[in-house]
Formats: C-alpha cells, structure tokens, sequence
C-alpha cells in the first residue's frame, strides 16, 4: 500500500511550479512506461498494480529506482487521467544543453505562445515521426510537462529535445548565420509550390492571433497551405498541430533530408 505522503508528493507534480523545483515528471499509461523504460529513462518512482510489475522483463527494470505496488482504487487518487491505466512512473527531466549554433544546423522547430497542450503533444509527435530533433519554444508556450502534453505526445519526447528561450534572440542569431526561417502565415506561398531547405526554423504561431508582430520580420520565406475545399462556413483553418503535421511532412518529402 502506496503512502498518502506519497500520493501527495505525486499529485503535487500536476503543478508546474512543483516540477520545476523537484526537476521531475509524470507519465501514465502501460504503454508509455513500458516505453520509457525500454529506453533505460532513469525512473525515480514506478507506481503499478502488480501484475504490471510482475510482466517487466529484468533488463527494463534496472533503472527504477523505487517501486510501489498499489491497488486500482490508489491508482484512482494518483492519476490525472479520469479512467487510470495499470501504471505511472515519476521520471527525472532531461537536461538538453541549449546550443543556438548546432540546433540551426539541421532543420528544427520555433514554437511562438502555443497554449494547448493536446497542440503541443501533437506537434512533438509530428516532430519525432519526421525525424525533427529539436524544438525552440517562446518562454510563454505551454509547459512541456504539463500532463496533456506529455499524453497526447505519446512518448514522443524520448526523440525530441524540447527548449524554452527567447524567441526573438533564437531568429536574431539564426538572422545573423543566413538560417531560413520559414514561418507559416495565412498570405503566405503554398508550400506545395514552394522550394523547400533542407536547414532552416519551421515558425509556428499561437492558435488564434498567430505568429507575433515582434517576429514577423524574422520571417525570410512565409509558407502556407492552401484551402482546397469550397466551404465558406465552418472551415476557416486548420489547428496547429495539425498545420504542423503537413508542414514538416512536405519539407521531408521535398527536401529529401537525411535527419539521422
């Protein structure tokens, strides 16, 4: 039986002020432990039904540090998910050293005041199905701990290195270096007419207002992808996440990067 100090120590970790303090994390879901710990993630907690427990082969339980084994019922208080799966661990945040002049050198993402986590998490799981290593969020972006995200991203994150900065410094020094920034704008050119880098920062803007007018001129090619149906009401745009899928695809494809 889990402690309540425990379950209390591990709910706390919903609040962002306490995760950048403690320098932890939660994931939930059979699948996406069994994921993290495939990849020999230094876990500090795995918290799992025993069942869960008993089905972990030898080699995938060398980096748990501590192992609670609880009912349903506990899992019910611990979760943020409204039906809990077998399993949550407590993992250490990665620390990714933020170097503006390796990132620029393979093509990678800004993000400016992305605010929704499921956006989010879709964007970083575009990112690693393309092979996208890096992205370079606004300060204001949503937390990428944040538990929606790390749900929808769908461990994603064990391929994406994730770094919150400066936004206008970022495209400044890519400025300085001849670095394409490539944003995505509604008068923009068609991206399936558009020559296509194989280096360069893919832009993406806020859900509703965009791209910000501070990081407009940083813009050296504005993309778009065309509306090819006729409907007047009800389709406007396409979410972000979604945009992203389509933009990252079709500089795969065009481009014909290599991005290992």
């Amino acid at each position: 039986m889990i402690s309540k100090t425990r379950i209390k120590f591990i709910k706390s970790l919903q609040n962002k002020k306490v995760r950048d303090e403690q320098r932890l994390f939660v994931i939930e879901g059979d699948k996406l432990v069994r994921e993290f710990l495939a990849a020999g993630i230094s876990v500090k907690m795995l918290v799992a039904k025993p069942e869960f427990i008993n089905s972990l082969p030898p080699e995938h339980t060398r980096s748990i540090n501590k192992t609670e084994t609880v009912i349903y019922d506990e899992l019910k208080q611990i979760s943020s998910l409204k039906t809990p799966h077998n399993a949550l661990a407590v993992i250490y945040m990665p620390a990714h050293d933020f170097e503006p002049s390796v990132i620029i050198k393979k093509l990678c993402i800004a993000l400016d005041f992305i605010q929704d986590p499921g956006n989010f998490g879709t964007i970083i799981r575009a990112a690693g199905w393309f092979g996208i290593k890096n992205i370079v969020c606004s300060t204001d972006c949503v937390d990428v701990y944040n538990p929606k995200v790390i749900q929808s991203s769908m461990g994603a994150l064990l391929h994406v290195n994730v770094f919150y900065y400066d936004l206008k410094k970022f495209l400044e020094f890519a400025y300085e270096n001849s670095v394409n920034v490539f944003g995505t704008v509604l008068d923009g050119k068609s991206i399936y007419n558009h020559q296509l880098d194989n280096r360069g920062i893919i832009l993406l803007g806020n859900e509703s207002k965009g791209i910000s007018n501070e990081l407009i001129p940083f813009i050296t090619e504005k993309i778009s992808i065309p509306k090819f149906s006729n409907a007047k009401e009800g389709i406007d745009s396409l979410n972000v996440g979604m945009a992203a899928s389509v933009v990252f695809s079709e500089f795969l494809r065009k481009s014909g990067i290599k991005t290992d």
